[in-house]
């Protein structure tokens, strides 16, 4: 059982190191928008 317990353990430190890391990401990095256009050329449309 205590091998159970500390295999929880680890899952659940590794899980929350990885929510964390998302949540810092979210928090602390800011997405500069721009305007995104590609022409593409109606040879490329018939194939």
């Amino acid at each position: 059982m205590p091998s159970l317990v500390r295999f929880l353990l680890i899952i659940g430190l590794i899980a929350a190191i990885a929510f964390a890391a998302m949540f810092a990401l979210a928090t602390f990095v800011t997405v500069t928008p721009r305007p995104m256009e590609q022409i593409v050329p109606p040879a490329r449309l018939n194939k």
